[in-house]
C-alpha cells in the first residue's frame, strides 16, 4: 500500500477525472477472501441492476489485492458505508495509514464463505462473480447478488457519499 502525500484525485489538467469526481456516488467497501488472504477495497463506481437475480456492476482497480481475491474465490461481500466509516474508507482506499492493516480498524465477521463482513454496516450483500471485462483502466466486475441484508439497527444511518474528491453526507431538506 502506498500513502500519497497529495490528494490522489487532484488532477486539474485531466478533465475526465474532474468529470468523474462530479458524478459522485455512494461509498462501498468490497471484501473477499479469508484469514491472511482477505482483501478489501473502497469502491464508488457501483451500480445495482435489479432483476432475477439482481446484479451489482463495479469498476475495480485491476491491480488491487481485492480484485485478485474476488476473482480467485468467486465470492465477496459488498457493504454500504455510513458517515462514521470515513477513516475506514480511506484506509481501504490506501490514502490513510492503517497500522497492522485496515481490517484492524473495525470489527469484521465471516460471511459464510463470502468473505469478511463489516459488523456495523448498515447494509451488505453477499455476491458471486458472474463476469469480468477490461473497461478503460478498470476491471468491470458483474456480480450476482445472492443475499442482501439491511441491519435494522443502522437502517437510518446516512450513507457516506463521495463527490469532487470529498466525503459528503446525505442530508434531508
Amino acid at each position: 500500500m502506498t500513502i500519497h502525500t497529495s490528494h490522489p484525485f487532484a488532477t486539474p489538467d485531466d478533465p475526465l477525472r474532474r468529470l468523474r469526481g462530479r458524478l459522485g456516488g455512494a461509498v462501498t467497501l468490497w471484501t473477499a477472501g479469508a484469514g491472511r488472504d482477505r482483501a478489501g477495497l473502497t469502491v464508488t463506481s457501483v451500480m445495482l441492476a435489479h432483476g432475477e437475480p439482481a446484479r451489482l456492476l463495479a469498476l475495480l482497480d485491476p491491480d488491487a489485492d481485492l480484485t485478485d481475491a474476488l476473482v480467485e474465490t468467486g465470492r465477496g461481500v459488498v457493504h454500504t458505508l455510513s458517515a462514521q466509516h470515513r477513516d475506514l474508507a480511506d484506509a481501504f482506499a490506501g490514502v490513510a495509514p492503517a497500522p497492522g492493516g485496515p481490517f484492524r480498524l473495525a470489527a469484521f465477521e465471516d460471511a459464510a464463505g463470502y468473505g469478511p463482513r463489516l459488523a456495523d454496516a448498515a447494509a451488505w450483500a453477499e455476491v458471486r462473480v458472474e463476469s469480468t471485462a477490461e473497461v478503460g483502466w478498470s476491471l468491470l466486475a458483474t456480480v450476482v447478488v445472492e443475499a442482501a441484508h439491511v441491519a435494522e439497527a443502522h437502517a437510518d444511518d446516512p450513507p457516506l457519499l463521495h463527490h469532487r474528491g470529498r466525503y459528503r453526507r446525505l442530508e434531508e431538506r
